[in-house]
């Protein structure tokens, strides 16, 4: 498959693509179009649930293995959308259509990568891995999907990022609060206002600055996005209820974040996960030293992605913009995916050194 072919094909793959809805855990009807398509070019495509793979011809247990990985699903289109958000429509050299950017761009030119990459030997093995339920961080995507695999010495996570490595990206954890009061008639003294207490506590939230800073991820951000309190406008609410949004860097753990905010809170908390953990790798490895030469800037990414399952190194790397994603009438300019293709294979033919994670 030479580059013109696999451009080609790729836009042609994500048009049809984007006429599939693959909301998170209803990705069931795009899985099975894909699982097609690969098979029609001529691999074998495994499947568990909604997650799709491919073996790279060759597998050597003894060599280092790479695998390239984007999600099939998407959230859902807001309400501000002006085109149909099923519809792909090509205004002026740009594709519009939900999952566009985020992240079928990425996902049609890694696959179509693969293609060309594996009719050449490599010194590494090679797979190619569509996950599902990326956008709600389901039990039944990447999570589900590692369970399956061979042993992995580093990975390619596309999103969009422009083309440029994401050697970091923050972790997340979700902590629902209680702050408890007594409750009482508003129009005598009376009872322990729950409002007034978390508020303290929210003021704390708002105000705190971790002290340890990372160089490519910043600070810890923390940021209290929900609050529910009371039950009619005369009585003092003994319950308000709040919700932290826990962006965390490489620095602290999210159990770390936790235990610092249980110190620091009145407010009785409970963390939703701390699965969802940060990950980064050196500047000075092999292949982002290549992507450097190539042109490509490193920076740290505030959004979370399938690399928060990954333990093992992993850039962050795909065509679009992340400021796209998630918006109404969302797109990707075809120069995007026509570029991707040829670069990541520029990224990736021919590494020769032993691991992934350093020479």
């Amino acid at each position: 498959m030479d580059f013109q072919e696999a451009q080609d094909s790729a836009i042609d793959l994500l048009q049809t693509l984007i006429t599939i809805p693959s909301y998170s855990r209803e990705e069931v009807n795009r899985a099975d179009y894909l699982q097609k398509y690969i098979e029609a070019k001529g691999y074998i495509a495994h499947r568990r649930e909604n997650n799709i793979w491919i073996i790279g011809p060759g597998f050597d247990e003894s060599k280092p293995t790479l695998m390239l990985n984007s999600h099939i699903d998407t959230v859902r289109p807001t309400s501000g959308w002006t085109k149909n958000p099923h519809e792909p429509v090509v205004e002026r050299g740009t594709l519009y259509g939900l999952g566009s950017n985020d992240a079928g761009a990425s996902l049609v030119s890694l696959l179509h990568t693969f293609f060309i990459l594996s009719e050449k030997k490599q010194s590494y093995n090679l797979i190619f891995a569509a996950s599902a339920e990326e956008e709600v961080s389901g039990k039944n995507g990447m999570e589900l999907l590692l369970t399956e695999l061979p042993h992995l010495d580093f990975a390619i996570v596309g999103e969009p990022t422009q083309m440029n490595i994401a050697i970091a990206e923050k972790g997340l954890m979700v902590v629902d609060c209680v702050a408890h009061g007594k409750s009482g008639h508003a129009a005598r003294e009376e009872g322990v206002n729950a409002i007034y207490k978390a508020i303290q506590d929210i003021e704390w939230i708002r105000t705190a600055r971790l002290p340890k800073v990372s160089e490519f991820l910043g600070p810890v951000k923390m940021t209290v996005t929900m609050v529910h309190a009371g039950t009619q406008h005369n009585v003092i609410p003994d319950e308000c209820s709040f919700v932290i949004d826990v962006r965390t860097n490489e620095c602290y753990s999210n159990q770390d974040v936790f235990e610092i905010l249980e110190n620091e809170l009145e407010s009785e908390i409970k963390a939703r996960s701390y699965r969802l953990t940060s990950s980064g790798v050196s500047p000075t490895i092999p292949i982002v030293r290549r992507g450097v030469e190539m042109g490509m800037s490193t920076f740290g990414s505030p959004t979370l992605s399938d690399q928060a399952f990954l333990h093992f190194p992993s850039i962050k790397l795909g065509p679009g913009d992340s400021a796209r994603s998630h918006t109404a009438d969302e797109y990707i300019v075809l120069k995007e995916i026509r570029d991707a293709i040829p670069t990541y294979v520029q990224l990736l033919d021919g590494m020769t050194f032993d691991k992934f994670q350093g020479e």
